[in-house]
């Protein structure tokens, strides 16, 4: 018995072609008993019409989805594309190291026997060394494949994770070794294909197997050659794995600052990351995560690398880092200031790096807290570099006390603290706030 058309499966079905089935019968009498001239209905025809749920048009001869079916596919993929960017660095591949995946090959290949009932010696010699040849071909060719399916488009990224992947592994870097690994994929299917056609061709078994062995060794050196770029995509993956997991719906704590000013201590005070903490610019070579839970609520906290005053253009990769999660993701900013003099960036920069900040992301929450207080003198702390500035009240006042509303901390002395942490939740649960509002404007 012929099996049933997919159309008729209950869930393409639709009410108004069940309503077309059941009334055809009707529908045809009465057709019939009018005496309707050169008329011919077909009740199936009808349904098939009816229930129908995409549209087509001819084209040569053939069906081809009409322009609307094919912008709404297009649709569809870029909305999930856009789902599986977020958090893209955990669902990367597992990249086997290259010396085990030529050698998990050549034992597979080697194990492959001819295929049965083949009585002839020389047919059955070149029926297995086109088969070793081939799977020894396939065994290389199918992970490489994997890895470079399976890598993100670093275009289809989300835009935090795309500055990660420029910014630690540098511009272009990752793209050229996922065209490295490909074209050492093609180079050994290429070979592969062309020395499994030659060894079937063979006219003897000897000559079967001088060509098995030709093969097996000319796949073997053009992997040996290139086998260095699938270490470099298993460096990749490790590098990018290790990156923090950064969750957008959970409100999030950006500390920054100049270099040295005391944020990877007050990373540590605040949240269970435990960062570095040493007494030399630059301590902060990446970005680091910690967690803060109050009342039952968890937040995350991020210490950024620290910013010196200079242009866009002459930073280094580690202050770009920081200028990226401020850009890309949705934080609240705790800036930290060191007006002791031990930071090595003299207040009055701390001050213009500060206001240039403060004015490129003047929609982010924020929170102003001036660290080392202990050490903080009587007369402010003036840099012999720094240049006079006698009509500057705002860069005076900020040299003695900081920007205004900011609260002073000791880690030392465990001074202000207490204030910061509960300010601290108060500015989690406004960022909370401004997440779910910009989540409910986006659903309208």
């Amino acid at each position: 018995m012929k099996a049933p058309s997919s159309l008729f499966l209950k869930g393409h079905v639709l009410p108004s072609s069940i309503f077309l089935l059941r009334n055809s019968k009707v529908i045809f009498n009465w057709v019939h008993n009018t005496g309707t001239p050169n008329v011919k209905m077909h009740p199936i025809w009808c349904l098939c019409k009816a229930i129908q749920t995409n549209s087509y048009e001819i084209s040569n001869g053939s069906y081809h989805p009409t322009v609307q079916q094919t912008t709404e596919k297009k649709t569809m993929e870029k909305l999930s594309r856009k789902v599986e960017s977020i958090g893209a660095f955990q669902k990367l591949p597992i990249v086997m190291p290259s010396i085990d995946i030529i050698g998990s090959a050549l034992r597979k290949a080697r194990k492959v026997s001819p295929t049965k009932g083949i009585a002839n010696i020389a047919k059955r010699e070149k029926n297995k060394g086109a088969k070793q040849l081939d799977a020894l071909m396939k065994e290389i060719a199918v992970p490489l494949r994997t890895y470079v399916e399976n890598f993100p488009n670093k275009m289809h990224l989300h835009p935090y994770e795309r500055s990660l992947i420029e910014l630690t592994l540098g511009d272009g870097y990752y793209e050229m070794v996922l065209r490295k690994v490909d074209s050492l994929r093609k180079r050994v299917v290429s070979v592969g294909k062309e020395h499994a056609s030659l060894c079937a061709k063979s006219s003897s078994k000897r000559e079967a197997e001088e060509r098995l062995n030709e093969g097996l060794k000319k796949i073997e050196e053009i992997f040996a050659q290139e086998r260095k770029v699938v270490d470099d995509l298993l460096g990749i993956a490790k590098t990018l794995r290790a990156m923090p997991v950064i969750n957008l719906e959970t409100p999030t704590l950006c500390l920054v600052g100049a270099p040295n000013v005391g944020k990877s201590s007050l990373v540590h005070v605040l949240s269970t990351g435990k960062p570095e903490i040493c007494n030399y610019p630059f301590t902060t070579r990446g970005i680091l995560m910690g967690h803060i839970i109050l009342n039952f609520q968890k937040f995350q906290v991020t210490d950024t690398p620290g910013l010196l005053r200079r242009h866009d253009e002459d930073r280094n990769n580690l202050e770009k880092l920081t200028l990226a999660v401020l850009s890309h993701l949705p934080t609240a900013v705790l800036y930290v200031h060191d007006l002791s003099g031990e930071c090595g960036t003299s207040p009055s920069d701390q001050f213009s790096i500060y206001k240039e900040l403060r004015e490129r992301f003047n929609g982010h929450l924020w929170l102003d807290v001036v660290s080392k207080s202990d050490l903080l003198k009587t007369s402010p702390v003036v840099y012999a570099t720094d240049e006079p500035h006698p009509s500057q009240l705002e860069l005076e006042k900020y040299r003695k006390s900081g920007p205004n509303g900011a609260i002073n901390v000791s880690v030392k002395t465990q001074g202000g603290l207490h204030e910061l942490k509960q300010r601290v939740h108060e500015l989690l649960n406004l960022q909370m706030a401004k997440i779910n509002d910009i989540s409910n404007n986006q659903e309208k």
